[in-house]
């Protein structure tokens, strides 16, 4: 409510928008004033003019409904609905970081709700479209299967990383592939994209983890705690990078670049919604990646 009536002007306008009464709308900025022990709105002023305090908070507040926004549209692609007719499937790091703005974008553009999303990892994910579970897919494996068509629609990078107690936390000189093999690895499942993006990169030979665990944020925690190095997609690192929580290594001799990639079945017509989703998802890291033949 405070965002919209910082946007719109008034609280009348805000309450408008939001299909209530003025009296309720002033009600609960009056609450949140409350809750925060500020004051949020002058209101000896003509209209609604937001305080000093007031402006800051709106200005954060905008990420939090936002992030909320973002929990909801995931929450709703995870449940299944009779009239939903694009059904598709994510590996845990594009369905983490990537499908949330989509799905954002794709309600946006009128189309909700019309979207069912099975997380798993990437070989889970090409098992289910060839079982025509899924309508699409979008995977990390570097590899994509001859009888499948493909687009990608990210680029991404896996990163080495320790927490800041580790002894390599410091290191300046980059680690080379045959250093990395011998580090005690946190590392995801066998058949994640992440996972075997790395064994490509190291070669066949590359020892096995100490630890497999099966979501990123486990990995995350399992490396928080000190023991334990991990490679991962620097998209699930991002923010623990920014803030100091995690601490990434540096590597020599090793592309650990990779395309994410969408995915369909052969001979499959992607059109309608289906379609206007993988566009979407082209489009929006690559706009000048079009999806010409789709057939």
């Amino acid at each position: 409510m405070l965002v919209l009536v910082a946007d719109l002007g008034s609280i009348s306008a805000a309450a408008r928008a939001e299909h209530i009464s003025q009296p309720s709308a002033s009600r609960r900025i009056k609450g949140l004033e409350g809750q925060l022990g500020l004051e949020l709105i002058d209101r000896r002023s003509r209209g609604a003019e937001l305080t000093a305090h007031g402006r800051m908070v709106t200005d954060w507040s905008r990420g939090v409904v936002d992030a909320a926004d973002t929990l909801v549209i995931g929450a709703r692609a995870l449940t299944t609905r009779a009239t939903d007719n694009v059904s598709i499937g994510a590996s845990l790091t594009v369905a983490e970081y990537l499908v949330p703005t989509w799905l954002a974008e794709f309600r946006r553009r009128g189309d909700w709700p019309r979207v069912q999303l099975r997380v798993a990892n990437s070989q889970e994910v090409i098992a289910a479209l060839r079982a025509r579970e899924i309508d699409l897919g979008f995977i990390e494996s570097p590899h994509v299967p001859s009888d499948l068509r493909s687009l990608p629609v990210a680029r991404d990078r896996l990163v080495l990383v320790v927490s800041p107690q580790h002894r390599l936390a410091c290191c300046r000189r980059p680690l080379s592939a045959h250093e990395l093999d011998k580090l005690p690895l946190a590392s995801r499942e066998g058949g994640s994209g992440t996972r075997e993006t790395l064994q490509r990169a190291v070669g066949a030979s590359m020892s096995p983890p100490a630890i497999e665990l099966h979501s990123n944020t486990a990995v995350k925690v399992a490396v928080s705690a000190g023991e334990y190095a991990a490679v991962l997609s620097e998209l699930t690192v991002r923010q623990e990078l920014r803030d100091g929580r995690l601490i990434e290594v540096p590597l020599a001799g090793l592309d650990l670049t990779r395309s994410l990639h969408a995915i369909w079945r052969s001979g499959t017509r992607i059109r309608g919604s289906v379609g206007d989703f993988l566009a979407l998802a082209a489009h929006r890291p690559h706009p000048r990646n079009r999806p010409s033949d789709q057939e």
